[in-house]
């Protein structure tokens, strides 16, 4: 069930972009603006990535991975249903949402439930590959889908997907927390780097447009909030990245000799 998380959130991107031309032409979408109907996902996805694994370690990673699938399903059901453009890019948007939550909270329950060694290893790698597979699935299976039956199936096939793994998940998946992490959520913390990631995403989205003011604008933003989030972790009693990350990385990431060493 956890692997299935990373599976799902690559192939939900990956199948709408092959069959993006469709929804374009039957929806009626204007000039660039189909192009939202991905960028939302991405915007909403890694914009509330790192807010979204903090709020795992805080509230339960169970629980996140729960509400995670519950939306994915909700969000799914309502793009395939879009008679409007706007209500395609909104379902889309609450897809990123839903990624963003039960991906993070997925590995974290993963590296929590197999210990350390051999187990977590595989289990990670499997992990991984599962993502692997989904791009190669929804690269394929978009277009399978789309000329059989229609691009809204594209979005119907996740709704069984997410029930099924919400009702193994509640069986299945043990709850789990940070224990060492601090039972406050640091906000400036999180509003920073949310906005940031998000602004840095969107100047990516602009440059097959050309927009270079844009792509200025929003990319200057986006490093200036990242400046500001490196600040706001360095005065805070609770980081949500802790400061050597961001100032000491070779004290966090020793070299290969110090792996090696017993």
């Amino acid at each position: 069930m956890l692997c299935l998380a990373s599976f799902v959130a690559v192939v939900d991107n990956t199948i709408v972009t092959i069959a993006l031309p469709s929804m374009r032409r039957e929806l009626g979408f204007s000039g660039a603006d189909a192009g939202w109907v991905l960028n939302g996902y991405l915007l909403a996805f890694g914009g509330l990535l790192l807010l979204c694994g903090r709020g795992a370690d805080l509230w339960g990673r169970r629980r996140l991975f729960l509400v995670g699938l519950a939306l994915f399903g909700v969000s799914s059901l309502v793009g395939g249903l879009a008679s409007a453009p706007w209500v395609l890019v909104l379902g889309r948007v609450l897809q990123g949402v839903s990624a963003a939550s039960f991906v993070p909270a997925s590995l974290s329950l993963l590296t929590s439930i197999f210990v350390g060694g051999e187990e977590r290893n595989r289990a990670v790698g499997v992990y991984g590959g599962m993502g692997a597979l989904g791009f190669v699935v929804g690269m394929v299976g978009g277009g399978v889908i789309t000329d059989l039956l229609g691009w809204r199936w594209v979005l119907f096939v996740n709704v069984p997907v997410a029930l099924v793994a919400l009702l193994v998940a509640l069986l299945a998946v043990p709850e789990s927390r940070g224990e060492d992490v601090p039972r406050v959520l640091d906000v400036p913390g999180a509003a920073t780097v949310t906005l940031a990631l998000a602004a840095l995403i969107y100047a990516v989205t602009k440059v097959s447009e050309g927009g270079r003011t844009s792509i200025l604008v929003f990319g200057v933003a986006g490093v200036l909030l990242l400046v500001c989030f490196a600040v706001a972790e360095r005065r805070s009693s609770a980081p949500l990245v802790p400061l050597g990350v961001i100032m000491y990385g070779p004290v966090v990431f020793p070299t290969r000799r110090s792996f090696c060493s017993p």
